[in-house]
């Protein structure tokens, strides 16, 4: 079993910027994929944006050139800085990895809030 483990968020004006950093328990080797998804109240669980280890990457198009996420294979550690935040982004933001075609693991959530 993976533990994921988050840090960042918190409140921001909106325009500001905020980065969340997520670690695993242990590095997991091989391919992989490191990404983010948000929830907010009402919605559903939706990607915002995920890495691979070959460093290919994708984005849902509301925080493209906004939003970018970066990863330390050795580590298993992904990162997502948000510039530019907007209201909308407001939301408890989850980080996850997938490996080994069968394995996940999510991180406990961590709040993003963004005030108009």
């Amino acid at each position: 079993q993976v533990q994921l483990v988050e840090s960042g968020g918190g409140l921001v004006q909106a325009g500001g910027s905020l980065g969340l950093s997520c670690a695993a328990s242990r590095t997991i080797f091989g391919p992989k994929t490191m990404g983010w998804y948000r929830q907010a109240p009402g919605n559903q669980r939706e990607l915002v944006a995920e890495i691979t280890n070959g460093g290919s990457t994708q984005y849902i198009d509301s925080v493209k050139g906004r939003f970018t996420i970066s990863g330390d294979n050795a580590k298993t550690t992904v990162y997502l800085q948000m510039n530019s935040l907007k209201p909308e982004d407001t939301a408890v933001y989850y980080c996850n990895v997938k490996w080994g075609r069968i394995y996940s693991s999510w991180g406990q959530g961590t709040q993003v809030t963004v005030s108009s």
